[in-house]
């Protein structure tokens, strides 16, 4: 008997739906990229050379154009399976089935994961990056100067303000910008996906920027512990505020592998067996203009986990 349903090779439409409506970080993905191995896709950087004086006298000032490939590999390879014996599946009223594991699954586990994973690693890229990180103490934001802090990091990433730039904020610090008497701006409860259907959170804006609250705080730390599904890695720090935007930040999904062996077709015990593998990560990208990563910002607590 073969398989009940095999997802192999490539991200299926069921399975990317089920992530943006349970993700923070759905406008960020990318599921058509230009691979040139297994596990390696590139990002071609264009600059060109400004104008020069001209001369009355003729001729023409030759520029440069500078064309250079930035490969990015993929790292981040995940793998799980579950066997649901025959009996757990008929005393269950059938709930242990292909749609409903998968579904379960994707959105308590997979999804959070990709979330935390995003979050870190453009954390961590911030961090190592002059001029592109900060350190609060968590405590130590008031009424008073949330939006001095957060227009700092608008200021941060300004150019890019009309090209979907995004700030997430933890709730405490969301919290307080409600209250503060200088942000006349609306904040919404809402979801995050059209429909009716995604997390539900709170959602503003200042100065042409999107503000949206981290409620799920588990997934918003600058590194993760991912031995067992994931946890706050020893060492890392609670996100204050994170900025970024789609047009340079890409998380870029590989694989999602779901296999499901009905009783009969393997070798494992008297039940149904479920496997899920996913394989994706996330890159920053430089500008266009001089090469440099200028589209993030962090700005996190300073007690360690």
């Amino acid at each position: 008997m073969a398989n009940l349903i095999n997802y192999a090779h490539k991200y299926h439409r069921n399975l990317i739906e089920t992530f943006i409506e349970n993700s923070y970080i759905a406008p960020f993905m990318v599921s058509d990229v230009d691979w040139l191995d297994a596990k390696t896709f590139h990002f071609t950087q264009m600059s060109v050379s400004g104008y020069q004086d001209h001369a009355v006298g003729g001729g023409w000032n030759r520029g440069n154009v500078i064309q250079t490939d930035h490969p990015y590999t993929l790292e981040h390879d995940r793998n799980v399976e579950f066997l649901m014996d025959k009996r757990e599946v008929d005393e269950s009223n059938q709930t242990g089935t292909i749609q409903n594991v998968s579904n379960q699954f994707m959105i308590t586990r997979a999804t959070p994961e990709m979330d935390a994973y995003f979050f870190s690693k453009v954390a961590s890229e911030a961090a190592a990056l002059p001029g592109r990180n900060s350190a609060n103490a968590l405590a130590s934001y008031t009424v008073d100067n949330v939006v001095p802090r957060l227009k700092t990091v608008i200021a941060s990433v300004r150019r890019y303000r009309n090209k979907g730039i995004v700030i997430y904020l933890a709730p405490e610090i969301f919290d307080l910008l409600s209250m503060a008497e200088d942000f006349q701006r609306n904040i919404e409860v809402t979801v995050l996906v059209d429909g009716g259907r995604g997390i539900e959170t709170r959602i503003s804006s200042m100065d042409g920027v999107q503000l949206i609250e981290v409620v799920e705080t588990d997934r918003f730390y600058t590194g993760f512990d991912f031995t067992n599904g994931f946890e706050p890695a020893t060492g890392s720090f609670k996100i204050n505020m994170l900025a970024a935007t789609p047009v340079s930040t890409k998380f870029v999904p590989k694989i999602e592998s779901i296999y499901f062996f009905a009783p009969g077709t393997h070798t494992e015990g008297d039940g149904y067996l479920y496997q899920n593998r996913a394989f994706w990560d996330t890159f920053v990208l430089p500008n266009g203009k001089d090469g440099e990563i200028d589209s993030i910002f962090v700005d996190r607590d300073t007690v360690a986990v």
